[in-house]
């Protein structure tokens, strides 16, 4: 009777608490999409057949879709869609920035001006930046899990994964023909490898000044209602025979196997529409412990740390202008995640995120306590996950300081590249070992001093050490730098200052100097130096308990998914985001923020002339813009809404994406584009560990305004020539509009 009244109480929990996810909820596995997903997504309006969709065999959406990367396919930074049949690429402004403020400079700076090649030969090319193309994905779980023993601890576990992915993706090669990955889903319970054609000649065509490609700045970000054009554009070169090949001048652009053609139709409430991409992490499956944890710990540190580093960057960047482009890339990117764990911090609190996952448990723990199998193999999961995250709570922050505020500052994380070469001097190693070692240490050094400005860092430098002494216990904190703080008297400017001025990485020809004479005690007796090597060696300490705690949380967090699976044998569970290609759909909507606080589904070009503050540079507006808009010169990518010409700027979807998804086409329900998805609302910030449906939306530019700042502000005709534009109109009347470029014009009538 006791076990029938536990079974009776688990199952009213799940049912309340367990849901089926909403349409819009999930960022799926393509190669699933027909069994999956695929008659919700003609119920909401797709017009595709699951083969045009994704195939392995013939020419796909997929193909379209491409992931941004350093060079590996470890982890994309950023998503793309090919445009055109010459491997045309768009992506997000911010996912090109980097590139864009690489090749600015004071006299040609295009991250204020813009950037836009009106011919091949004017496209700039990209060092460190790759586009990879998926080939195929394949379920390889039965090749992994019937190897891995239950007597097997969590250690030996991992290390005998790591052996057969690793035998499994160089198989799938080909002799280099492909990149390969083989990445775990539901907490490392299945496995998939990812077959991948990676390019790695991409050069930049086309941005937008950052007064559009950047409009609202760190004060619109993850804000809504949104204004910013963020986009940019690149192409994708391969060798003369479509080869992946390294940049070359007789390299010709790519032929893909398919690309998207670009709707000026528009939208309304309620449209379908779909985000493919590469989404770089979620934590759905997150417990309330692991809850506690980001508040308690995670989250408040890294706060802490990067708004110590941005607020010492910011006042060198307003005071010159070479120093706000060595430092934009940098700035922006720290920025961005600052102001995300912000808005994380107050998601989870304000929508109870807490209270939401114990409700989760309290129903998982009841339905593993009802039967003695299930209370042998999951009866104490939570019970472990809740020791391995308090564990985690007492060691984070120690290590993360260490490792952040006490190695942020550049001086000491360029140091640290010269620890091998004290050691061959310290071991007396052979000359042409030495001079090789030199040799790779002065290439690198332009780069690293090319976006490096001493005095921010000095900075930084104080601001940061500050934070690390005040937070860290003393007793793990490294005795040369207590000396140090101990001699200027706790001021840390002062303990700066002597760094910096008693170090030879604070300029290149200090540097230059030392290389053309190396010897060990120089090293030995740099402040710069001598604190990096103590805070590694610090952190080296710390590293081992947390590395224990998270292999514990590890192990227990895939049993709770796999009883959470076996617990609600019927509905269908999508696994958390890890970098690898995935596809969410949804619909175009507006949302209520708040009470009385309502936000409809897109804006327009008025709200940008309504947002311009002459004295604030983040709503600076052009002065070829505000004509353009004052003359409703909006082209055929305007539309007439009530007797009145308007041109939209951004929308919202409810498409689940994360980080990653930057740069994802926003497709309808023909394949076609119509926006580039860019940004989360601040509302719903701490979506990644759950999806609020009510509340969750995805910002996207428009691909009308794309157009428009293309066509109209730079006068790039070549670019919108080689797009394949459709206009299908969806009125009562005939409407016709005449592209001037290569487009699909088309008749219909409703």
């Amino acid at each position: 009777m006791k076990n029938l009244l536990l079974t009776l109480f688990a199952a009213l929990l799940i049912g309340s608490t367990m849901a089926y996810e909403p349409p819009d909820e999930g960022m799926w596995l393509p190669m699933f999409v027909e069994r999956l997903n695929y008659v919700d997504m003609q119920e909401m309006g797709l017009q595709l057949t699951a083969e045009e969709i994704y195939s392995i065999n013939n020419s796909s959406l997929k193909d379209a879709i491409v992931g941004l990367s350093g060079g590996g396919v470890g982890g994309f930074f950023c998503t793309g869609e090919i445009v055109s049949e010459k491997g045309l690429l768009f992506t997000n402004h911010h996912c090109g920035y980097n590139k864009i403020q690489s090749h600015s400079t004071v006299e040609h700076d295009y991250l204020k001006d813009g950037f836009w090649a009106m011919s091949l030969e004017e496209e700039l090319p990209n060092k460190g930046m790759a586009a990879s193309f998926l080939v195929r994905m394949e379920d390889v779980t039965d090749s992994i899990i019937p190897f891995l023993s239950d007597t097997l601890t969590e250690s030996e576990r991992t290390a005998a994964v790591r052996k057969i992915r690793t035998r499994l993706a160089e198989k799938a090669e080909e002799d280099g023909k492909y990149t390969t990955r083989v990445s775990s889903f539901y907490g490392g319970s299945e496995y998939y490898l990812f077959v991948y054609t990676v390019y790695k000649d991409v050069r930049l065509v086309g941005a937008p000044p950052s007064s559009i490609g950047k409009y609202g700045g760190d004060t619109d970000n993850w804000m809504w209602p949104r204004h910013t054009g963020d986009f940019s554009i690149f192409r994708i070169y391969t060798g003369p025979e479509g080869e992946s090949a390294k940049y070359a001048e007789e390299n010709i652009p790519l032929k893909p196997a398919h690309h998207l053609p670009v709707s000026i139709d528009g939208y309304k409430e309620g449209d379908f529409a779909m985000v493919w991409g590469y989404p770089g992490g979620t934590e759905r499956y997150m417990t309330s412990f692991g809850i506690e944890y980001k508040l308690d710990a995670f989250l408040p540190t890294l706060i802490e740390i990067f708004d110590a580093q941005l607020q010492a960057w910011k006042v060198h960047m307003d005071a010159d202008q070479a120093v706000r482009i060595q430092y934009a890339s940098k700035y922006a990117g720290l920025a961005n995640a600052w102001k995300l764990f912000l808005g994380q911090t107050r998601g989870l609190k304000r929508l109870k995120v807490y209270e939401k996952k114990q409700k989760i448990e309290i129903a998982f723990q009841a339905w593993a306590d009802a039967q003695p199998e299930t209370s042998e193999k999951y009866g104490e999961v939570l019970k472990n996950l809740e020791e391995g995250y308090a564990n985690l709570t007492n060691d984070f922050p120690v290590l993360v300081y260490t490792a952040l505020a006490a190695n942020s500052p550049e001086i000491l994380g360029y140091a640290a590249q010269y620890g091998q070469l004290l050691e061959l001097l310290d071991s007396k190693a052979d000359d042409a070992i030495i001079e090789e070692t030199i040799t790779q240490l002065r290439d690198g050094m332009g780069g690293h001093f090319k976006n490096y400005y001493a005095p921010a860092d000095e900075d930084a430098f104080a601001a940061l050490m500050e934070v690390y002494h005040n937070n860290v216990p003393l007793e793990s904190q490294p005795e040369y730098f207590l000396e140090l703080v101990d001699d200027m008297n706790g001021n840390f400017i002062f303990l700066a200052d002597y760094v910096f001025n008693n170090s030879i990485f604070e300029s290149q020809d200090q540097i230059n100097a030392f290389l053309d004479k190396p010897k060990k005690k120089t090293l030995e007796k740099d402040p710069a130096f001598m604190l990096s090597t103590d805070f590694t060696n610090m952190m080296g300490q710390v590293m081992g308990q947390y590395r224990q705690a998270n292999t514990q949380i590890g192990e227990f967090n895939r049993l709770f998914i796999a009883g959470l699976r076996e617990m609600k044998p019927d509905k269908v569970f999508y696994p958390d985001a890890n970098s690898t290609m995935r596809m969410s759909y949804g619909s175009v909507q507006d949302y209520i923020a708040a009470d009385a606080v309502f936000y409809d589904y897109f804006t327009t070009l008025a709200g940008v002339m309504e947002k311009e503050d002459a004295t604030n540079d983040e709503f600076f507006v052009e002065e070829k813009l505000k004509t353009l808009y004052a003359n409703k010169d909006f082209g055929p990518y305007g539309e007439m809404v009530n007797g009145k010409e308007r041109l939209n700027v951004c929308f919202l979807t409810t498409n689940d994406i994360t980080g990653g998804n930057s740069g994802s086409p926003v497709i309808n329900g023909n394949g076609e584009l119509i926006g580039i998805a860019f940004d989360g609302n601040w509302e719903a910030m701490s979506g990644d560990i759950a999806f609020e449906p009510e509340l969750q939306r995805t910002i996207n530019v428009d691909i009308r305004y794309v157009l428009f700042i293309i066509d109209k502000l730079a006068g790039a005709q070549n670019i919108i020539d080689e797009l394949t534009i459709v206009d299908t109109p969806k009125h009562t009347k005939v409407k016709t509009v005449n592209v001037k470029a290569k487009a699909v014009t088309e008749k219909s009538i409703e």
